[in-house]
């Protein structure tokens, strides 16, 4: 199963500019040294984000959770498209809010084992 409604993912700004990409997010500072190593950066944010959109068409959901009253969230994980060609594993969560369509960024992680 893909994710629902993959071409209408949203990716907030924040969520990459001040965790995903920030070296001074306790939360986020490991999750931004791998993503940066990769050649992402904060000035060119739209570039994680296309990528991240691109992610959940180009793989299978893994994995779902429902969250009442919140909503339902989606694993996905394969190969990231990254600006140095790499390419690394990760896996990467939505959410779809309850009452709504539109898929959501919740995290996105560097994936520990290999992708076959």
């Amino acid at each position: 199963m893909k994710l629902p409604n993959s071409d209408k993912a949203v990716v907030p700004e924040a969520k990459i500019v001040r965790y995903l990409l920030d070296l001074t997010s306790e939360n986020g500072r490991a999750k931004a040294a791998f993503f940066l190593a990769f050649g992402f950066t904060i000035d060119k944010w739209q570039v994680m984000a296309e990528a991240l959109k691109q992610h959940a068409s180009d793989h299978e959901v893994i994995k779902t959770d429902e969250r009442p009253p919140f909503g339902v969230h989606y694993v996905v994980e394969g190969a990231i498209n990254t600006p140095d060609g790499r390419n690394p594993g990760v896996r990467v969560v939505w959410i779809i809010d309850e009452g709504d369509d539109t898929p959501r960024l919740v995290s996105a992680y560097p994936l520990l084992r290999r992708l076959r």
